[in-house]
């Protein structure tokens, strides 16, 4: 998931960080950014529309995968990362919300309860650059799992934590932000994907 900054008309709504924050970067930040990016699978690729396989052996190369999946998601400037954005076909997903806090590793996660309560917000996602759609989703969840070295762990998750945590587990179900809002936001994002598609086949014919 992309990362949020906050709105002007308020500390608890929040908004994706757009192309035009990213531009403000200084060249070093924005290299790093750039190529963390080419390791996330874009709209399009078969294994985002692919349901992840349990894991099932808890050993130092899952430590490894953990460990470089939170480096990707750092150098991104995401929030959270999902396996199967990087190509790996396990059920895991890294996530940090707070810039100072550790990133947290969630393996296996299952949804065991969702509040009827439920908030519209904008996401964005690393898999699908410069586009932003609103997507209504329950605002407090407890999530069942097992961390890198398979202990068992409850998240019991409100706000953009539990937003995260079920953007980057449908990640794990092949469903992307475009399967969960509008028809009409719909529209719009995949006419944006092609306009972008169309600008970067025009710099590579440049280049």
């Amino acid at each position: 998931m992309a990362d949020p900054i906050p709105t002007d008309s308020g500390p608890d709504e929040e908004v994706e960080v757009q192309e035009s924050v990213h531009e403000r970067l200084d060249p070093e930040t924005r290299a790093r950014r750039d190529a963390a990016l080419r390791l996330v699978r874009k709209f399009g690729d078969p294994v985002l529309k692919s349901r992840a396989l349990p894991v099932e052996r808890f050993d130092d190369a899952l430590v490894r995968e953990v460990a470089r999946m939170g480096q990707v998601m750092h150098e991104s400037l995401g929030i959270g990362l999902a396996a199967t954005q990087v190509g790996v076909m396990h059920r895991l997903l890294v996530y940090r919300v707070e810039p100072d806090a550790p990133i947290a590793a969630v393996v296996n996660p299952v949804l065991e309860w969702a509040s009827r309560e439920k908030e519209p917000m904008d996401e964005g996602c690393l898999s699908l650059p410069g586009v932003t759609v609103e997507v209504d989703r329950p605002v407090h969840v407890r999530v069942r799992a097992q961390d890198e070295r398979g202990e068992a762990i409850l998240i019991e998750a409100s706000g953009l934590e539990a937003r995260v945590l079920q953007h980057e587990m449908d990640h794990l179900d092949g469903v992307l932000i475009l399967d969960r809002t509008t028809r009409e936001q719909r529209k719009q994002a995949m006419r944006a994907l092609r306009e972008r598609e169309r600008e970067q086949d025009a710099l590579g014919a440049t280049a």
